[in-house]
């Protein structure tokens, strides 16, 4: 790829934006088949309308500049999706699969995150404010749906480590050894 201008940055980021969106919508259904977690599934229901709301706001944004530009595919994201692809079929007990489930949506919405800070302060500098703005709103949202996902995580990780435990035993911090010491 070849970029010879913040613009031209710009279009390609919201583009690599627009298809992670939509592998992101093509995967949201099955997280929320195979969560047990009844406030997981519901997180994850409540995103899958954000991202139809995402899509259409790029959607917006395309037809503002003048159209749609060539389809860039999103690499990161389809290795990130694929990587939660494996963590759905491990075979888990339920309680650690959700809590894998956290780990692996939040990594969506780190990317997610880092894509739409950037987007936002390319349109900024490009005095588009309106799309900064719009950008915000989404940016804002990924941003939640990550403190949900961190919220949701202390009570399902809690439980997962409850579900595999003994009986009789605890769990205590590994020793570290001392700098310096071979």
């Amino acid at each position: 790829m070849h970029i010879a201008s913040l613009k031209q940055l710009y279009i390609e980021e919201l583009s690599d934006l627009y298809d992670a969106e939509s592998q992101i919508l093509k995967t949201l259904p099955k997280m929320i088949k195979t969560a047990s977690s009844l406030g997981l599934r519901k997180g994850f229901t409540q995103h899958l309308e954000e991202t139809k709301t995402h899509l259409e706001r790029l959607d917006q944004l395309f037809d503002d500049m003048g159209g749609r530009p060539k389809t860039r595919k999103c690499k990161g994201m389809r290795a990130i999706l694929e990587e939660g692809e494996e963590i759905l079929n491990s075979g888990a007990h339920a309680e650690l699969l959700d809590a894998a489930i956290i780990a692996a949506a939040q990594r969506v919405e780190h990317y997610e995150i880092a894509g739409y800070g950037c987007v936002r302060a390319y349109a900024g500098l490009l005095g588009d404010n309106d799309a900064a703005e719009m950008l915000q709103v989404t940016l804002d949202e990924e941003k939640m749906t990550d403190h949900t996902l961190t919220e949701l995580a202390k009570q399902i990780n809690f439980q997962a480590l409850e579900a595999n435990r003994e009986p009789g035993t605890t769990l205590a911090p590994a020793r570290r050894r001392k700098a310096g010491r071979a």
